[in-house]
């Protein structure tokens, strides 16, 4: 057992790019298959994954069995549970559809303690798994170890976003590159390649680096990830471990079977 779990801040921003293993599978076996993977933290998919409170926290312990961090994306507007992952061990919350100004200082306000926010007291498991056992050494560095992602994913997530970074709290953002392009496109088109959220995503990781702030995003393929590191990004998923599996076995029934190589 490798315990305490490193912070996310402590490899970010100023050392190289990092990467995400993306789990939306909620067995915490799938969770440590990842972080045993090399993966540099984990996420775990409250919004469009399978997780809940209890598979997340059986989730974050294995992955700190295997020296890891896990990130949590929490659902839609569920500020409480923000409170809850980090009380139960989680590295950092990332939190959908923040928007607006109001929209970040409200996740700000259930991730940070005071004077930065209002989390309330009961890390009793963010405690072991940082390693610090007395309460006032937990407290005095808890802000600086939570790492607070806001997602940017719509149009007025990008038009508000350099006030968004600078609200007391935010520690960076993530970007869905699929949700971007339906909002670019106005629900015309899911086009997470395209020419159009190309371009937003350089200029998201740019802006977000200028306000000292970490850029986070989605890739779905190795090549979309090292794309997105060119761009600035410092910390990025490469796939999901669903999509993985699924390639995986088709590529191996396709090895034993070529005919069904165009099924």
């Amino acid at each position: 057992m490798t315990l305490p779990v490193p912070s996310l801040p402590d490899l970010l921003p100023t050392g190289p790019a990092r990467f995400l293993g993306w789990s939306m599978i909620a067995d915490p076996m799938v969770a440590g298959f990842l972080a045993r993977a090399g993966f540099d933290a984990v996420l775990l998919d409250q919004q469009h994954g399978a997780y809940d409170y209890k598979s997340s926290c059986a989730a974050i312990t294995e992955v700190a069995l295997a020296g890891k961090s896990s990130l949590v994306r929490v659902p839609v507007g569920d500020f409480a549970m923000v409170s809850r992952m980090l009380d139960a061990g989680a590295a950092g919350v990332v939190a959908p559809m923040i928007n607006t100004v109001a929209d970040a200082e409200a996740l700000a306000a259930a991730a940070k303690f005071p004077p930065v926010g209002q989390r309330s007291w009961g890390p009793d498991r963010a405690m072991w798994l940082s390693g610090l056992r007395n309460g006032a050494d937990y407290l005095a560095g808890a802000n600086d170890r939570a790492l607070t992602i806001a997602m940017c994913e719509t149009e007025s997530g990008i038009a508000n976003l350099e006030a968004i970074l600078v609200v007391p709290g935010i520690d960076g953002v993530l970007v869905g590159p699929a949700d971007l392009s339906i909002a670019l496109s106005k629900g015309a088109a899911i086009d997470p390649l395209g020419s159009a959220v190309t371009a937003a995503l350089s200029e998201i990781a740019r802006k977000t680096r200028a306000a000292g702030k970490i850029p986070c995003a989605f890739a779905p393929s190795p090549a979309r990830a090292r794309e997105m590191v060119a761009m600035g990004y410092q910390l990025v998923s490469v796939e999901y471990d669903a999509l993985t599996i699924v390639n995986a076995f088709a590529r191996v029934l396709c090895e034993a079977d070529p005919s069904r190589a165009d099924v």
